[in-house]
């Protein structure tokens, strides 16, 4: 469930097909994505899910899954 919701929230940042991203998928290396568009996303993310995402924490995000994960951890 968050897998498909972040794929969407990423899908629109960067105005790709969510159906090509996978868990391994890496903002930067992967998808171009600046410092803006990782801004763009965990403000998608933290809307959402209806968290507030440490800016430590989200600042090491740098995958997919690793934002799965930050999801999982903050949800509870």
């Amino acid at each position: 469930m968050e897998l498909e919701k972040l794929c969407s929230i990423i899908a629109d940042v960067m105005g790709i097909e969510a159906g090509g991203l996978t868990e391994h998928t890496a903002f930067v290396e992967d998808l171009g994505a600046d410092s803006l568009d990782i801004f763009q996303i965990i403000m998608g993310i933290e809307e959402e899910f209806d968290i507030e995402l440490d800016a430590g924490a989200a600042e090491q995000i740098i995958s997919v899954g690793e934002a799965v994960e930050a999801i999982k951890r903050a949800v509870g």
